[in-house]
């Protein structure tokens, strides 16, 4: 009866792993020849090689290096200062440094183009002020301008791990070094930044993942990247051929710098084997006084307030000056369509990554391992990646059987969005879930099975009631990511099913940037949550 069982979980969770990882799987397609590509495919694909494609990889490999670059200075330097010193309002700097994860990157780009640009209220207020004219600023929809948007927006991943890292791991031996007379700037160059070097290579993937990704930066400002040449080979030039042989190479670029974070997540464990937390008890920060700790006050302060603070008072004067521009009566539609699509694609996320955590959890055999992390795969691929790889077989069985259902139902309704959230984002509620999971005690497992429970019965009655609050963080954090995510909800949602992230891009681009307000603030506000939960567990492993 188990083997039954458990052939069952694994024949199901199989079906469940193909259909997420075929978006995946089926953008390489497009360099076999016959396989429903275009008849001078590879005409299409020597022509870019010859123009297009050398300015893509150029300026994507330039912003992911410049963005890695400033992220990593800014995340390490302001770990470095509220982890290795004291000073007043250090504890509350702790969590105003996180803040900047809840204003998605292209949110930030709006409120920054609309108070910086030439026609903007800051370079209008000088002109008149000083009687100046012409542009008194540098552009800010350009590669410098995207660079500083997506630092401001993404060093806090490189914050909190370096963050960790210094706090846990090298602590005592910074205290070591005082000891045996190492002056501060010593300490931190031969102890601290080596130690917390494995976690600053894994946040600094993160970053250039996520910035590899984007499309609502790179597209608003105009850059030529990628992911803007997917949508423009796909929407513009009409061929999903070159899109998907474009799709490739970002994937592979992705998958690179997957290889970085996952090498770099290997080290941050081997660097925590031997290094004590409760010996990092006796090591205190050094005390900052006088000027030393109004630095510290300007070093912590001035990502908090490029990042969040001069982003969402930007979007408020808009809102102040003219309350009549806000679409009031659309925007509850508007919310009403991202919230339940990232409602329903919560709820089946937590559902696929329970099954596959409990999977994980009945059979260590090597099949369901493959399978879990099959599961998984999706959460690296960049949206547009996964837009292609969903709509090249759609084009195929429309091409092959028109008189069937199938395309229509992908593109007309729901289920292509929400299968494009899934392959995305299904990985977020199974990461919470396997860590929910190594909080339960084999031996519960065990004593159910002695008392004849099946698996079905020790899912519900014992792991689900230990498991309640794993799955409602997973869910938000799946609803939040959902909420925010433009690429795939731009080319895949139904008709007339605008959400709050397609709608404040449309109205950016148009340059109705007061009304794109309402909708990006909702955004920060909803991306606010997770960010609490965080803070609260910072708090909370600090106290225990």
């Amino acid at each position: 009866m188990q083997n039954l069982a458990r052939i069952r979980r694994q024949c199901l969770l199989l079906v469940i792993a193909f259909a997420l990882v075929l978006p995946v799987v089926t953008v390489f397609s497009a360099w076999l020849p016959g396989i429903g590509n275009d008849a001078d495919a590879f005409a299409i694909v020597r022509e870019m090689f010859a123009t297009v494609l050398p300015g893509y990889l150029q300026t994507t490999v330039a912003l992911g290096l410049m963005v890695a670059v400033g992220a990593a200075l800014v995340g390490t330097v302001c770990a470095a200062v509220v982890t290795l010193f004291d000073f007043r309002g250090r504890k509350t700097f702790e969590w105003l440094l996180l803040l900047p994860l809840a204003m998605p990157a292209y949110v930030t780009a709006y409120a920054y183009t609309d108070f910086l640009q030439f026609s903007g209220p800051l370079q209008s207020g000088l002109r008149t002020s000083f009687g100046l004219e012409g542009r008194l600023l540098p552009e800010i929809r350009s590669l410098g301008g995207a660079v500083l948007v997506f630092v401001v927006a993404l060093y806090p991943y490189v914050y909190l791990l370096a963050r960790t890292a210094l706090s846990e791991r090298a602590a005592h031996l910074m205290e070591a070094a005082r000891l045996l007379g190492a002056p501060m700037g010593r300490r931190i160059r031969t102890v601290a930044l080596p130690m917390a070097r494995p976690a600053v290579v894994a946040g600094v993937a993160l970053v250039v993942m996520e910035t590899l990704a984007d499309f609502g930066v790179v597209s608003y400002f105009g850059i030529q990247t990628f992911t803007t040449g997917i949508y423009k080979a796909w929407l513009s030039m009409e061929n999903r051929t070159a899109a998907a042989q474009l799709a490739t190479m970002l994937l592979v670029l992705v998958l690179v710098v997957l290889q970085m974070e996952l090498r770099a997540q290997r080290r941050m464990r081997f660097v925590t084997s031997g290094v004590g937390r409760a010996s990092s008890a006796e090591a205190q920060p050094q005390k900052l006084t006088g000027m030393r700790s109004a630095l510290a006050w300007l070093v912590c302060g001035l990502p908090v307030l490029l990042g969040f603070v001069a982003p969402v008072l930007f979007m408020l004067r808009p809102l102040a000056a003219d309350w009549s521009v806000i679409p009031f009566d659309r925007f509850l539609q508007w919310a009403g369509n991202s919230i339940r699509f990232g409602a329903i694609t919560a709820v089946l996320a937590v559902a696929i990554a329970l099954l596959a955590a409990f999977s994980a959890r009945r059979s260590r055999d090597w099949f369901t391992r493959a399978l879990v992390a099959l599961v998984s795969l999706g959460y690296a691929v960049p949206g547009a990646v996964i837009v292609v790889g969903l709509l090249l077989p759609v084009g195929w069985v429309q091409q092959w059987a028109p008189q069937w259902g199938f395309p229509a139902w992908i593109t007309a309704t729901a289920a292509g969005i929400v299968w494009a959230y899934l392959v995305r984002f299904t990985a977020i509620a199974l990461q919470s879930l396997q860590s929910g999971y190594t909080r339960i005690p084999s031996s519960l497992d065990e004593s159910a099975r002695m008392l004849g429970t099946g698996s079905l019965g020790l899912l519900t009655r014992v792991h689900w009631p230990l498991l309640r609050r794993s799955a409602f963080t997973a869910a938000l954090l799946v609803f939040v990511d959902v909420m925010k995510e433009l690429p795939a909800t731009m080319v895949l949602r139904p008709f007339n099913s605008d959400t709050l992230a397609v709608v404040a891009y449309q109205l950016a681009r148009d340059e109705r940037l007061g009304e794109a307000a309402l909708p990006s603030l909702a955004l920060v506000l909803v991306g606010l949550v997770p960010v609490v939960l965080l803070i609260r567990t910072i708090r909370t492993e600090k106290r225990g």
